[in-house]
This record gives C-alpha cells, sequence and structure tokens, in this order.
C-alpha cells in the first residue's frame, strides 16, 4: 500500500465576502499557538534539474524528501520506484528535454516566485487547526508541479501542494486538459484556493474520513456540513464561496432557494433514501444540481449546502458542543432533530 493519499479537492473562484454567509461565532483566542509553515520548494529543485545530475539528485531526493520523494515519483510522476537508480535516470533524462516539462516549470516559476502569502496563510490555519485538534501534529509541505497529475496529496506527515493545479482561471493549460479537467473545475485552481484545499484535504483524509456507513442522503449531508463547519472554525476569514466552491452567483441561488430546496428533498423523500446513483448527484461536482433538470440554473451539489446550513444551525442552537463533539457524534438523525432545521 502507497504511504499516501491522493486527494484532489475542488474549491472555487475567490468572490467579495459580502456574498458569503459566514458564521458569526467569535473566533478564539491563537495568540499562544505556534505554527510556523516553510513550504519546501522542491518545485524548484526539480525545475533546475539537469540531466547530468540525475543519479546525484534522485539520491539525496530520497532522504531529503522522504517520504514525499517516493511517492512523487512512483504515484504522482510515475516513472517508477526511486531506488531504481537506473530506470529514474533514464526516465528522467526524458523527461527533462521534454519541452511541455520546460514549459509547465517556467510556468510555475512564474506564477509563484515566491509561497510567503500562501506561508502565512497555512500558519494561520495551522494554528487553529491546532487550537481545535491540540494532538494534531502539523505535517511538512512540499510544492511541485508532476503535469496536472494530483492536486494536495497528502502521506505521511507532509502535505504536497501541487502548483500546477494553482495556476489560475486563465491559465492556458487548462484549456486543453477539458477531457479529464472540465472547464467548470479549472477555474477553480486559483491561488486563493491553496489554503482551503489543504484544509479541507487534511480534514477529509486524516481527521475525519467519511464513514463507510453512512449510507443515506441524510448522513452525507451531515458529514459534509461537519467538514464545511470544521473550514469555517479554521478558516474563519475565508469566503463561504471559497469554502464550498460555488461562484457568487451559485452561493446567491443556494442562498435564495435554500427553502425550496429543502422542500423538495421531503417531497422526493431524499432524506432517508439509500439509492447510491441517485443521491451522488446533489452532492458531486457539476455546473449545476443535475437531477433538478439538464442545463438548470442551479447550484451544484446542493445537499451539500443544505448540510452545511444543517449543521451550522445545530451549532448554532448547542453553543456548549464543541468541534471535536460535533465530529464524534455520528448520529446523523439527532443533529438534525436538535438543529430545528427547516430549510433555513
Amino acid at each position: 500500500m502507497p504511504s499516501f493519499r491522493l486527494f484532489f479537492p475542488f474549491g472555487l473562484f475567490f468572490f467579495v465576502c459580502l456574498l458569503s454567509c459566514q458564521s458569526n461565532k467569535k473566533t478564539p483566542d491563537i495568540s499562544h499557538i505556534k505554527a510556523d509553515v516553510k513550504i519546501e520548494r522542491f518545485d524548484q529543485e526539480l525545475a533546475q534539474l539537469d540531466t547530468l545530475s540525475v543519479p546525484k539528485q534522485n539520491k539525496l531526493w530520497q532522504t531529503k524528501y522522504a517520504p514525499f520523494y517516493q511517492d512523487f515519483m512512483l504515484h504522482m510522476l510515475e516513472v517508477g520506484d526511486a531506488r531504481d537508480t537506473l530506470y529514474i535516470d533514464y526516465m528522467m533524462k526524458r523527461i527533462l528535454q521534454q519541452e511541455d516539462f520546460k514549459n509547465l516549470a517556467a510556468a510555475v516559476a512564474e506564477k509563484y516566485p515566491s509561497l510567503q502569502t500562501q506561508e502565512k496563510e497555512l500558519s494561520l490555519a495551522m494554528r487553529y487547526m491546532k487550537y481545535y485538534f491540540p494532538a494534531y501534529n502539523v505535517p511538512r509541505f512540499y510544492s511541485f508541479f508532476s503535469g496536472f497529475s494530483v492536486q494536495v496529496p497528502i502521506g505521511e506527515g507532509y502535505v504536497g501542494i501541487g502548483l500546477d493545479m494553482f495556476l489560475g482561471s486563465d491559465s492556458k493549460f487548462y484549456p486543453s486538459l477539458v477531457r479529464d479537467i472540465p472547464l467548470y473545475l479549472s477555474r477553480r485552481f486559483t491561488p486563493e484556493n491553496i489554503t482551503p484545499r489543504v484544509v479541507e484535504s487534511i480534514l477529509r483524509q486524516d481527521l475525519y474520513p467519511p464513514d463507510e456507513n453512512n449510507t443515506s442522503s441524510l448522513q452525507h449531508m451531515v458529514y459534509q456540513g461537519k467538514i464545511l463547519l470544521a473550514m469555517d472554525s479554521i478558516l474563519p476569514e475565508t469566503a463561504d464561496s471559497l469554502k464550498i466552491g460555488y461562484t457568487a452567483k451559485q452561493l446567491e441561488w443556494a442562498k435564495g432557494y435554500e427553502g425550496e430546496v429543502w422542500s423538495w428533498f421531503l417531497q422526493e423523500d431524499l432524506l432517508y433514501n439509500t439509492d447510491h446513483l441517485r443521491i451522488q448527484k446533489y452532492f458531486t461536482e457539476g455546473p449545476f444540481t443535475a437531477e433538478l433538470g439538464e442545463n438548470n440554473e442551479s447550484a451544484p451539489k446542493l445537499g451539500t449546502y443544505l448540510g452545511w446550513m444543517l449543521v451550522r444551525k445545530y451549532m448554532e442552537r448547542n453553543p456548549e458542543v464543541t468541534l471535536k463533539a460535533l465530529l464524534a457524534n455520528s448520529n446523523a438523525q439527532e443533529i438534525l432533530e436538535q438543529s430545528k432545521y427547516k430549510g433555513k
């Protein structure tokens, strides 16, 4: 089994905070918590690699960037086991000579000459993370590019940041990738998405992975709501549109039709539905929520949005419940009942 998990969360383009519906909960005092994030620029070292230095650097990186480097070579760049020196030497020399590699390396370097902004944002997020989860060990952070294979890989003691998946919505590369990455996804590949996507991946992969026993729409709804509520706590200054991955128009639509969508869930008996093929339409990415009609103007993943609002309402009505206690409560029905959520 590989020592990492690939995570491809999808955030969305940043829009003004006036259109977000952020929680008014007072933020805690984290002045006593230290968590200084330094992103290690593996992307720069890779971009500067020349063919004559491959054997030496391959050996060095196996130690310097362990275990990230082994995962990167085997599962992200997909060139093979880093310990297979002869094969790696051959494959890396081929890659380094490709114009596509050179062009991508240049684009990453131009977009990200510095990651100080992201380091500052992540340091603040990790301080909140440590406040809510004191036992959490802040990982090492590595920036890299892999030819658009993965955005935020999570591994043993590390978080990777695939900068080629954050080049900006207007990047020249993304239109040619539409068969694998639709434009409604790639337009979210912006610098502002780095910190939210890192936090989301840590929550989903390390701190609160999904329960395989969750089969009903309500259970999925509450799970998604818990993730976004945790993001509210860890990213208190981040726009809601960025956390959930909506455009400003989609967020406005979801807010405006929240009551009607909730009524639709009740009318169609969707809350307790366990038909995966049907309920997944309310939780997956897309340009809109497919079951509401083709090419409609709805926001996507409306089950996720409703879950977020439901869990927010639960926490508002139960201020004594901590974030850890919320995540530990696996009773989605209890959370629904105590929230008294009715679509608003």
